[in-house]
């Protein structure tokens, strides 16, 4: 499963919780909260819409980062260089430390599984190189020196370039 598949299927998951609660689960909380009473000075019935309204603002962005996740054309990305979904080790040379980065959208980083956002500074600092280049990243910490090791890019994940 590459990493387009994995963030979609986490959409996907998401999308169909939210969706569970937003049908199913908030009409039931608003309809009992409003059955207490006065709907002026009911807590219970001010959270359930706060919860409705942000379950519709996260469907409503969920559903257009799925709009542009399936805009990405693979075939269009470069086969040689860093990019979204790439999969990539690289030397701390200032540290010594090899590490292992799965290049990500910003919306599903997973510090724990290695994985960085396209946005971050690492993810920018990396972003275009190629397997055995030196790059250097400006972080909150200093100045950072990382050499590419390794390079397996989501077109060569799918089997398009080698």
């Amino acid at each position: 499963m590459t990493m387009l598949d994995e963030i979609l299927a986490k959409i996907d998951e998401e999308m169909g919780s939210l969706d569970h609660e937003l049908r199913i689960e908030l009409p039931d909380r608003i309809q009992k909260a409003a059955e207490l009473g006065d709907l002026r000075e009911n807590a219970e019935y001010k959270s359930a819409l706060e919860r409705q309204q942000f379950v519709q603002a996260r469907m409503s962005h969920l559903s257009q980062r799925q709009s542009e996740l399936a805009q990405i054309d693979v075939k269009n990305l470069p086969p040689d260089r860093v990019g979204f979904g790439s999969r990539v080790t690289v030397k701390d040379l200032d540290m010594g430390d090899d590490l292992d980065f799965t290049i990500v959208a910003g919306d599903f980083v997973d510090f724990d599984a290695g994985q960085i956002s396209l946005a971050s500074p690492i993810g920018q600092g990396l972003l275009g190189a190629r397997k055995d280049e030196e790059v250097s990243v400006s972080l909150p910490v200093g100045e950072r020196r990382y050499r590419v090791l390794e390079l397996l890019t989501l077109p060569q994940q799918l089997g398009l370039q080698e």
